[in-house]
């Protein structure tokens, strides 16, 4: 059973495509769409803008055009007529990524299209605009010869849907997928025994919604506090979850909790139901009320596309955040600006901050009074533990403000007979108040180091010896102080970085950046494999054709956590 539905989750999420949002000129037909949604629906997200569907899977179509022989395995060896109904749609689906052009005919798409994502409580909902219906039952048609697995034709207030029964027969708890289509738009959507009979007709668009989600102002009020461009929106509303949880008919997922906990005769969350529980945790879901997400610039072309998306996890919460401000430490431009390495990492922590900092959390977390059951264990096992405990070890590292690696090149020769790792250009940095003085204090504790004696000129120590590598190996690491920063360098590379480190003030700008090129991390290994002449690896057949940027960050800001992503992917000319 779990089997079925995790693979019916997969098709759902390939179907559903890619959240974005909502735009101050949208059109009349999102804002219907909108209006059937429910504004206590614990998570949304949309493309309410057209988006170009056909051009983005162009640009990225090279790196899903191999897959393994194993990824669909287990659901090709099932007897479940279920199971091999979501292999056919989800292999028809990795199939018709191969170029934007067969994707939108595949599924009867537009070029640009609108695609909406929300659950009615448990239930989740997708909408998709589609020019040609027939195709998505063709679709549907092959997986079913495929498989043998076959859909009941339902009728509700005169639109027409499949029913796909996702449970076996005489199963207390059934589940249902549910395809329709009506009005150019294809609605996917599950109905199930513990939800109410209007639920169908409110994803099906046919239900009056009294309190929606286009009259909340709800996307309105994210797009002004977080700055979203209106390229993309969406949220997971704790504060609905969280009534949810405590409540018996809170709101539309509380009443299918509790009508599921009756057919089973046990609810699971009987021990946070209580008047004590619901106030408490209600409290702290409003300090931490959502966690939202959206595109903050995207650019598509058929060649190439770049997104920018931000998720935020909200807090009111004033003492947390700004004691995690303040263990913000200092990441090098090598790793947050730097576009030409093939790896990038930075950890930025105040080490003198990150000890009372913790402490002030853990007070704060220890300071109310709880009367819930679940809240006081939570608070008996952290009154047993302290963060003090790390100034122990932290004490010895004072003044660090963050540490950070680059591997910006690599390479291996081209001897057919014997291949080596020709030469790395890499960086490693530990920036701090006073460099040369951690550096002294660790040499007791490491004898190999004893005779390094480190120049506050920047001139470089060779540190070979401590790395017996082979020659051919082209790497020669090298030691020094740099400004306020102990680099490790190898390369002529990661020599030029290191000197531009030097002249890099610390400042907290961050707690943790990375970065990869996937090109330049598989070519060499792609060229390697190449030149031995046997076959290439499935693992690295799968990437030879990938050619994406990825940047991911953790920061603070006035709003909350803040995780920042990019993506940039290029599609390779044909013939190279």
């Amino acid at each position: 059973m779990k089997k079925v539905l995790i693979a019916a989750a997969v098709v759902a999420a390939g179907a559903a495509g890619y959240w974005v949002s909502q735009d101050k000129g949208a059109s009349g037909e999102a804002d219907l769409i909108l209006a059937s949604v429910p504004s206590d629906t614990p998570l949304f997200s949309a493309q309410l803008t057209p988006f170009p569907i056909k051009s983005y899977i162009n640009s990225v179509s090279q790196n899903y055009q191999a897959y393994g022989d194993d990824v669909f395995a287990e659901l090709e060896e099932s007897e479940d007529t279920r199971a091999k109904f979501m292999l056919s749609l989800t292999q028809t689906y990795m199939e018709s990524l191969e170029s934007g052009e067969k994707f939108v005919s595949t599924f009867g798409l537009p070029e640009k299209m609108r695609s909406y994502f929300y659950t009615l409580g448990l239930l989740p909902v997708i909408k998709l605009e589609v020019e040609e219906p027939k195709a998505v039952w063709a679709v549907l048609d092959k997986a079913e010869k495929e498989s043998g697995f076959t859909h009941e034709k339902k009728t509700v207030k005169g639109v027409e849907y499949r029913s796909y029964s996702m449970t076996d027969v005489g199963e207390t708890e059934t589940i249902d997928l549910l395809f329709a289509i009506a009005d150019g738009i294809l609605t996917v959507t599950f109905d199930s025994s513990f939800s109410q009979p209007e639920t169908l007709e409110t994803a099906l668009g046919l239900a009056p919604v009294a309190n929606s989600l286009a009259d909340s102002g709800i996307l309105n009020d994210i797009m002004k506090t977080h700055g979203f461009s209106g390229d993309g929106i969406g949220y997971l509303n704790h504060q609905e979850i969280v009534r949810a949880i405590t409540t018996k008919d809170g709101n539309q997922l509380a009443r299918q909790l509790t009508a599921f906990a009756e057919q089973e005769g046990e609810d699971p969350f009987a021990i946070v139901r209580s008047n004590e529980c619901h106030t408490e945790l209600s409290s702290i879901a409003a300090n931490w009320p959502r966690t939202v997400f959206g595109v903050n610039n995207l650019s598509i072309s058929d060649t190439k596309s770049h997104m920018e998306l931000e998720t935020i996890v909200e807090s009111k919460n004033k003492l947390v955040l700004d004691a995690l401000s303040s263990m913000r430490g200092f990441i090098p431009d090598y790793v947050s600006q730097s576009n030409s390495s093939v790896f990038s990492m930075g950890l930025g922590i105040d080490l003198n901050e990150l000890v009372p900092s913790l402490t002030s959390i853990w007070d704060d977390m220890l300071t109310p009074q709880y009367q819930c059951q679940v809240l006081q264990e939570m608070q008996g096992e952290m009154s047993g533990q302290s963060p003090a405990m790390l100034g122990m070890f932290t004490g010895m590292a004072n003044g660090v403000k963050g540490i950070a690696a680059s591997v910006i090149d690599y390479k291996f020769s081209d001897d057919q007979d014997n291949p080596a790792l020709e030469s790395v250009d890499a960086i490693i940095s530990l920036s701090a108040d006073n460099p040369s003085m951690l550096f002294n204090m660790v040499k007791p504790f490491a004898p190999e180091l004893a005779d390094i004696e480190l120049k506050d000129n920047g001139e470089p120590v060779d540190l070979s010896y401590l790395l017996p590598l082979p020659p051919e190996f082209g790497v020669k690491p090298k030691m020094a102080v740099k400004g306020n920063h102990l680099v490790i360098f190898s390369g002529e590379k990661g020599e030029a970085k290191a000197e531009e480190l030097a002249a890099e003030t610390l400042k907290s700008n961050g707690l943790y950046t990375a970065t990869v090129d996937y090109g330049k991390m598989i070519m060499p290994l792609v060229a390697l494999a190449e030149l031995s002449g046997e076959p290439m690896p499935e693992e690295l057949a799968m990437m030879k054709d990938y050619n994406m940027q990825l940047k991911m960050s953790l920061d603070i800001n006035q709003q909350g956590i803040v995780f920042d992503s990019v993506v940039d992917n290029k599609a390779t000319p044909a013939g190279q």
